[in-house]
């Protein structure tokens, strides 16, 4: 917590006013990610989970239809409760199962009017995985096609721009509208923004009220979202070249996997064939006892046997070295054999 005050101190001025209601440092950070992105306007919310419910609500009273394209592991899906359907009575179709982002194709062969094409950047659940940009755009085009808006999902899409080859501003131009985290890359507290048009911003600001989003003041998350805009988007690059480095490593442990390969962030899985247990307790007593903190987070796998995890390279791991990697890892299979 000390270190997140250090943050605050960092992100603005703090002899200066907090917000009343989302002025302030919270409209502050609302323009600095409007200017990042290259959209007209940005809002603020207190979670993504609101701040895409308003997305796709937006898009479906524009439009007229109540069905949204979008993938069955996405955040939509796994981890905002299916709020789309229950708050807002919107239906979803998925253009495809498959681990990866729908293709423009399958967005074409839609059976029925959607009002949004959701597509997340990356897709954590497959991997982290991104499309190619000219897949991205192609997407893009095939859902304004078939009359549909384009909503991103970009919860990371921070860490999206090295394998895309584009900015922030170009990615977010293919889109109709672009949530962004400033909690998962960026290492603020708490807290999303929804990026567009001024009238997606309008309809945001009324709807975030309604959702309870209205909060009171909130300039501790506006002030570390902004410190860390101003800290990690310069080091993402380097970060996702070093994930390679690390992958490659890891890879040559035992019987190990990493996806994808290279990884198209500085995130990726990694699968060992231990039981998850056994990894865990490793992490812990390689920690315990040479204070190395390796790899932990394991869970079991539909293989039985074979266990799985995600790995981000962040600051930390930009010391470790391919030859780091390879000690330290072997040190910890001695542990998950011992265990």
């Amino acid at each position: 917590m000390r270190d997140r005050l250090a943050d605050m101190d960092a992100g603005g001025d703090l002899d200066d006013q907090p917000d009343f209601y989302g002025d302030g440092p919270v409209n502050t950070l609302e323009e600095r990610v409007a200017d990042l992105l290259g959209t007209e306007a940005a809002v603020f919310f207190p979670t993504g989970t609101m701040a895409q419910q308003v997305a796709l609500r937006y898009g479906a009273e524009r439009t007229g239809h109540p069905t949204v394209a979008l993938h069955p592991i996405g955040h939509l899906e796994v981890d905002e409760r299916h709020a789309y359907a229950h708050l807002s009575g919107l239906r979803s179709t998925w253009p495809t199962t498959a681990p990866r982002n729908p293709t423009a194709e399958e967005i074409t062969a839609l059976a029925e009017p959607v009002s949004t094409v959701v597509i997340e950047l990356p897709l954590r659940d497959a991997g982290f995985v991104l499309p190619g940009w000219d897949e991205l755009v192609a997407v893009s085009a095939a859902a304004r096609a078939i009359g549909a808006r384009v909503h991103f999902d970009g919860a990371r899409i921070w860490e999206s721009t090295p394998h895309l080859a584009h900015t922030l501003s170009e990615i977010a131009d293919l889109a109709d509208s672009t949530y962004v985290s400033f909690y998962k890359t960026i290492g603020g507290i708490s807290g999303a923004a929804l990026a567009g048009t001024t009238e997606l911003a309008s309809y945001a600001r009324i709807w975030r009220h309604r959702y309870g989003g209205e909060v009171f003041q909130q300039w501790p998350a506006a002030l570390t979202a902004l410190a860390g805009l101003g800290r990690e988007l310069p080091r993402i690059p380097e970060y996702v070249r070093h994930a390679r480095t690390v992958a490659a490593a890891l890879t040559a442990l035992p019987g190990a996997r990493v996806y994808p390969e290279p990884p198209h962030t500085h995130r990726f899985r990694l699968w060992l064939p231990h039981p998850a247990q056994a990894l865990n307790d490793a992490a812990l007593a390689l920690a315990e006892q040479e204070k190395v903190w390796f790899v932990a987070g394991w869970q079991e796998t539909a293989v039985p046997g074979m266990a799985m995890t995600e790995i981000t390279v962040a600051t930390p791991a930009l010391e470790w070295t391919t030859e780091d990697i390879t000690e330290i890892g072997e040190r910890f299979l001695s542990h998950a054999l011992d265990s």
